[in-house]
């Protein structure tokens, strides 16, 4: 489909990669990986025809159609968000454009049998025909359910866009791209502005697409189910791996050990070269073998390791002082702006050790829920601490409390305590600063570097009880794993809000969900969770299709049985009905004794292992056991809805 042909970008420090030769095929999915300043928000700016190579060519067919989506974009529009996308398609737009004025035309004139009226019809059918050809009957709705399944509402569909955030612009972008089904989507963090049911939803969306796709992505889980190949541009040049980011992470860690090792062997055989050729190069009998030594050593091609990230490294956030049994309490918790209720009535304890994730839709509270909890804002209820909890908050703008004079080293050096302030270096090497970058000032970094200080900044500062607002962002993926090492071994609480899956897996002991103006706590994992919420939300959809076909069925006419098989119908139905009747009990009581064990679980004193242990494996039992019984209850109930039918 596309050609890249000896592809090469010259910057003045010298080549940002050449010599890149491959080929995107359709259907190919591509995560496109390198270190930052690497080139690859360039590498799509030159497949999607934004900028041109400075040597090299890029073949495309001619009707080839690419949509990419980039992380600066720019949208300045007073249409609907519906409009916007409505209007996106130029061939479908001037298609509706013609047959609306053909049949005005049409009603208009009254010389039924001239030559030009027929004309006009045979016009018609044939624009009919193309609009159809292109999916134009569907187009409106397939706007709808992709804005939906990217998070909007039905209500903010028809809002101005201008309206919106910038990360609400963004997923109307990544929308009208989905909506016209370009032969190639191009993008460049696609996740950033997503919720995690948005980004599961885009997963799946992604993978039944079939074109090509390339994605720029520091989310590893994203990764892996979209993308089957992985192409990584290191030290100016492009390897490609025929696998998914985690296998491809693995054969290059392999390679890159396999290389260390030679290039070590090539510098001892370089420096035993060197000393012959030192050694012969004055003697008379042996100066044409020094200088065939040398030709010899000028011919090496000197193996290059590019050294991906940096050591592996235990950080573990400090513990200021052993609070409590319980770190706070929210009585009567509630928000409302104007007329919108984001949630009321929340009532709970959070006991120390406690590892909290709050998880939902943008735009359900979670940031809110965090910044009542710090009193940051004015609403019903009220928060108590318990005894010696010191809370830490992590803003999603924290990055801006920091002091722009002070450089990146002094910015941590305040903060840290102990031991860990001899491995200064290492920790900001962690979130990408090396070098000579720690003597920056902090005026002078991007807000995604900001962020990573902040948050590095936070990693040193002493607490006991952790609360951090979307601390992944900006994160590339093994900055991320050093950040959920360091939670994983800390020994205070914690509530953390974050889209990324593969970050919030196996690190948190409950969920917190913001849903219908309430906070519902489950204490299973994030992909159970999203598994129930997807499982859920499909649920709804069967039973608004199964509404509609029974009352297309209702006007049917249902054939007659003969005695026996009416009997024999009965008969099934009675059982059916005595088997459901019997799981709905089941499951009731199962729901009556989880949420009794909810109620303890909350008290739970974590620090006791064997208690808090015991407890959880039973709830995770009782667990198991209800979804069996609603697995065994939706096979019933869908067979009693056949022999209804």
């Amino acid at each position: 489909m596309i050609n890249l042909e000896q592809l090469g970008v010259h910057l003045p420090q010298g080549f940002l990669f050449e010599n890149v030769s491959l080929q995107i095929n359709k259907g190919d999915k591509i995560g496109l990986v390198g270190k930052n300043g690497a080139g690859k928000s360039t590498m799509m700016r030159l497949i999607a025809g934004w900028d041109n190579p400075t040597d090299g060519k890029i073949h495309k067919p001619k009707d080839c159609t690419i949509g990419f989506l980039t992380q600066d974009i720019k949208i300045d529009s007073s249409k609907s968000v519906f409009e916007y996308l409505n209007l996106s398609n130029a061939l479908l737009t001037k298609l509706k454009h013609d047959i609306e004025d053909t049949n005005h035309q049409l009603v208009s004139r009254t010389d039924y049998e001239s030559e030009s009226y027929l004309n006009l019809l045979n016009q018609l059918n044939e624009y009919n025909h193309q609009f159809n050809l292109h999916e134009g009957y569907t187009w409106e709705e397939k706007i709808v359910n992709t804005l939906k399944g990217l998070g909007f509402n039905e209500d903010e569909i028809h809002r101005e866009l201008n309206t919106f955030s910038g990360g609400w612009k963004m997923r109307a972008e990544l929308a009208k791209i989905l909506v016209n089904q370009p032969d190639v989507i191009l993008l460049d963090e696609p996740t950033n502005h997503l919720d995690i049911i948005s980004i599961s939803w885009l997963e799946t969306y992604l993978q039944k697409f079939e074109g090509a796709v390339i994605v720029i992505s520091h989310d590893r889980l994203f990764l892996d189910n979209v993308t089957k190949r992985t192409l990584e541009i290191s030290l100016g040049k492009v390897l490609d791996f025929p696998f998914p980011y985690t296998k491809y992470k693995q054969v290059r860690e392999e390679e890159l050990d396999r290389l260390e090792g030679a290039k070590k062997q090539q510098e001892k055989d370089i420096k035993h070269t060197e000393e012959l050729i030192n050694k012969f190069r004055a003697k008379k009998n042996k100066a044409a073998f020094a200088q065939s030594l040398i030709k010899k050593l000028e011919k090496t091609e000197i193996i290059e390791v590019d050294k991906v990230g940096v050591a592996k490294m235990k950080i573990a956030f400090p513990l200021s002082v052993q609070p409590g049994k319980w770190v706070l309490e929210m009585h009567d918790m509630g928000k409302t702006f104007g007329d919108k209720v984001l949630f009321k009535n929340i009532n709970l304890t959070v006991g120390r050790g406690e590892k909290i994730a709050l998880l939902g839709p943008n735009g359900v509270g979670k940031s809110t829920l965090l910044k009542r909890i710090m009193n940051q804002l004015e609403g019903d209820g009220i928060v108590n601490l318990g005894h010696n909890a010191q809370i830490t908050y992590f803003a999603q703008d924290q990055a801006e409390s920091l002091d722009k004079m002070k450089t990146i080293y002094e910015t941590v050096d305040d903060v840290a305590t102990g031991e860990i302030r001899r491995d200064l270096r290492s920790v900001l090497g962690a979130f990408l600063f090396t070098g000579e970058d720690v003597d920056k000032k902090v005026g002078v970094l991007s807000g995604g570097e900001r962020t990573r200080l902040a948050l590095c900044q936070l990693l040193l500062s002493p607490s006991n009880v952790l609360i951090l607002d979307e601390p992944t962002n900006h994160l590339d993926i093994q900055s991320k794993e050093v950040l959920k090492e360091a939670l994983k071994n800390y020994e205070g609480t914690f509530i953390v809000v974050s889209h990324d899956r593969e970050f919030l897996e196996g690190l948190t002991n409950r969920i917190w969900d913001i849903e219908d103006k309430t906070l519902k706590i489950h204490h299973f994992g994030v992909q159970e969770f999203l598994k129930r919420k997807m499982y859920h939300d499909m649920s709804e959809e069967k039973v608004k299709h199964a509404e509609i076909t029974v009352q297309v069925q209702k006007e049917v006419e249902t054939p007659k049985l003969s005695f026996e098989e009416a009997k024999e119908l009965k008969r099934k139905k009675n059982q059916l009905n005595n088997l459901v009747k019997r799981v709905e009990d089941a499951i009731n009581a199962h729901e009556v004794l989880l949420e009794k064990m909810d109620e303890e679980i909350a008290l739970l004193d974590y620090t006791n292992e064997e208690q808090s242990n015991k407890l959880l494996a039973e709830y995770s039992k009782v667990k198991a056991e209800l979804d069996q019984l609603m697995m065994d209850w939706e096979k019933a109930t869908e067979e009693l809805m056949e022999l209804e039918d």
